[in-house]
């Protein structure tokens, strides 16, 4: 009888196939592979850059882009930062390099060389008023923040290089700090180095903002100030916008004021500084003091 089976196994046709799993309706396979959903425990994806695609079979030379790996522009300015150091970056340069990390994508040389154009300077730059930057074109809040930021760390580190040392004999690294700090405000502004008795740095503070021209200064508050901070020496600090440390007949009473004012409990005054773009004045090494 096994002919007859098989005559019955032809005529019904071949065995049905189980029929596939089917995904849920409005979801579709996933083609990424596995490894991706694991990429930040392997390192941060901003450090890691995409993997290049397979490119056709196809001569480079035939290619619009030969070479599609992470060997961009922006890696190109990293590495020539690592490589060759700063020095061999143009003030441009680093600024576009500073708005890569608030802006993840797109070429930010046209705006960092626009910044430059406007205020100045790469430093006129990091120390232009907020408000002036979040309102120029191509600036959010965290490209403000970045440079921001830079300054700040830059004022520190300056900063740091003055502190807890006697101030007198790091004079060059005291005028570094005063100008990073003041050369490039819009407005005077009025601050006072309080010394101890080995004059150590205690403090510097910002005593009184101004105009273009003129900052409002009461010698009594300055010398009541160095008191509560157990002072024994001062050194005044100002800057001018114009760009021109030569004092003022204002600056010169003002000063003979605070040092009267001064002496009178104890507190010695080494010097007042002034504070112009590229430029500075001592009033001790001019004999005004």
């Amino acid at each position: 009888m096994w002919w007859w089976k098989q005559r019955q196994a032809s005529q019904a046709g071949p065995a049905p196939m189980a029929a596939a799993p089917r995904s849920p309706q409005g979801f579709g396979e996933s083609t990424a592979p596995a490894a991706f959903a694991r990429g930040a425990e392997a390192g941060s994806l901003l450090d890691q850059p995409p993997a290049a695609p397979t490119l056709p079979a196809r001569l480079p030379a035939e290619l619009p882009f030969p070479s599609t790996g992470p060997h961009g522009h922006r890696a190109r300015m990293r590495d020539k930062l690592l490589d060759r150091g700063a020095d061999a970056l143009a003030d441009y340069e680093l600024l576009e390099m500073l708005l890569f990390f608030a802006m993840p994508k797109g070429d930010t040389k046209p705006l960092a060389k626009a910044l430059i154009n406007r205020f100045g300077s790469f430093g006129a730059v990091l120390a232009a008023p907020q408000d002036q930057l979040l309102a120029t074109r191509g600036l959010g809040p965290h490209s403000v923040a970045a440079l921001k930021l830079v300054q700040a760390s830059a004022l520190r580190l300056a900063r740091a290089e003055v502190i807890d040392m006697p101030v007198l004999n790091r004079w060059d690294r005291l005028i570094e700090y005063l100008t990073a700090a003041l050369a490039h405000e819009k407005v005077e502004q009025f601050r006072v180095l309080f010394l101890d008795t080995r004059n150590r740095l205690i403090a510097d503070e910002a005593q009184a903002r101004g105009t273009v021209n003129h900052t409002p200064v009461y010698p009594r508050e300055v010398v009541k100030r160095a008191l509560d901070l157990h002072a024994t020496a001062l050194i005044l600090v100002h800057n001018h916008p114009s760009g021109d440390p030569t004092p003022s007949r204002e600056d010169l009473a003002m000063t003979q004021e605070v040092k009267t004012a001064a002496a009178v409990l104890g507190i010695q005054l080494h010097d007042h500084l002034v504070i112009g773009k590229g430029r500075h004045l001592s009033f001790r090494r001019e004999g005004l003091l």
